[in-house]
């Protein structure tokens, strides 16, 4: 689904803002839509994905932010999960891992400029508003070092440190 399908529903006066599921009943994918009522559910969900993209990226640029929400998002759909699920594994994200030195990151005050940034391309994501900024890239991994599973692959992008694999 392109991003300028998606639509932040009216009911009566309350302003719904959309999170999207996928799922696949009897072999079709379907796309599910859950309706979040309350702007503070909106703002917990950014805050979740946006700490893990500010541990990963360290918000060096906008452009490396964009790219890994945006594959946050390329691998909920290719997975059929929750983004928050997405951004929440440990087994895509190494800053998620208690021995990783750059696990302190995610206890970023919400006051941190670079974090705001993120928070800020978490809630475009969310409101479908992010392009694919990866090139459809649904993993990724630091430039220093190479995980047994990108050896097979080549990678499609490469954005200030961070390579992004199909």
């Amino acid at each position: 689904m392109s991003a300028g399908n998606r639509r932040i529903f009216i009911l009566g006066r309350t302003l719904l803002r959309p999170i999207f599921y996928f799922n696949n009943h009897r072999g079709i994918q379907h796309m599910q839509l859950t309706l979040i009522k309350n702007t503070d559910e909106l703002q917990s969900v950014a805050y979740k994905i946006a700490r893990t993209v500010y541990a990963e990226t360290h918000a060096v640029s906008l452009r490396v932010v964009e790219a890994l929400t945006s594959m946050i998002y390329n691998s909920a759909v290719a997975t059929h999960r929750c983004v928050v699920d997405v951004a929440l594994d440990a087994d895509l994200f190494p800053v998620l891992n208690p021995a990783s030195p750059d696990n302190e990151l995610l206890s970023v005050t919400s006051t941190d400029s670079g974090f705001q940034m993120c928070v800020r391309v978490a809630r475009r994501m969310l409101h479908g508003l992010l392009p694919d900024c990866c090139n459809g890239a649904t993993r990724f991994h630091h430039d220093g070092l190479i995980p047994d599973w990108a050896t097979a692959r080549g990678y499609i992008a490469d954005i200030d440190g961070l390579l992004f694999y199909l």
